[in-house]
């Protein structure tokens, strides 16, 4: 459960929990369940996600050294 603590400024506070989903991943997934998505589809993005993953850890990778 995300909890943000209002400190008087409402628009902050919703800010922050906007962040927050962001950070977690919550935001991305709604809006990837709000349409239906065929099995072919699913395949070719989890594959990109991968990929993308993937090329991330080799660019960390070879920046840290």
């Amino acid at each position: 459960m995300i909890e943000v603590e209002v400190k008087g400024d409402i628009e902050h506070a919703i800010r922050l929990l906007k962040k927050k989903l962001q950070m977690d991943g919550i935001k991305k997934e709604l809006k990837r369940r709000e349409y239906y998505e065929k099995p072919s589809v699913k395949r070719r993005r989890k594959q990109a996600e991968a990929k993308r993953k993937l090329r991330k850890l080799v660019y960390r990778m070879a920046r840290d050294y």
